[in-house]
């Protein structure tokens, strides 16, 4: 489903916490520099990395389902390869988040047809960080 600029900049006035799936905090990798800057923005960064217990000094989860509070946006820095999986695993969480944000570059018609029918605002091939820039949105 599309979204006008309106609504997305009013649904991301609602976000507070980001889980960012595929977080590592190697410099000169976007997902560090995007990771940092929504921390230093005022966001909950929820780190996820199957192979990494810390990153930006945060604890760090295994798969989105192992996060014990509430997330607004599940945020992809991974392949669209893998988006139908982090999808489904989207979908086995307890609270369903606000938003599964695919990053720059990434489609996956696959995980968009998945999370069909569910509230879960789905986004493709835009940065999340740019994005809540661009339209001035803090938490």
């Amino acid at each position: 489903m599309l979204i006008n600029e309106k609504e997305l900049a009013a649904r991301l006035r609602e976000v507070k916490t980001i889980a960012v799936v595929g977080a590592v905090d190697k410099p000169g990798r976007p997902v560090d520099r995007v990771g940092r800057e929504m921390i230093e923005m005022g966001f909950t960064v929820i780190p996820v990395h199957p192979a990494r217990d810390s990153v930006w000094g945060l604890e760090t989860y295994k798969c989105v389902t192992d996060i014990p509070v509430p997330v607004d946006v599940v945020d992809l820095f991974r392949n669209a390869q893998f988006c139908p999986g982090h999808a489904r695993e989207v979908l086995a969480m307890e609270t369903l988040p606000r938003f599964f944000w695919m990053q720059s570059g990434v489609f996956s018609p696959e995980a968009r047809q998945l999370l069909a029918g569910s509230p879960i605002q789905v986004v493709e091939d835009r940065c999340l960080k740019v994005e809540l820039t661009r339209l001035g949105v803090r938490p």
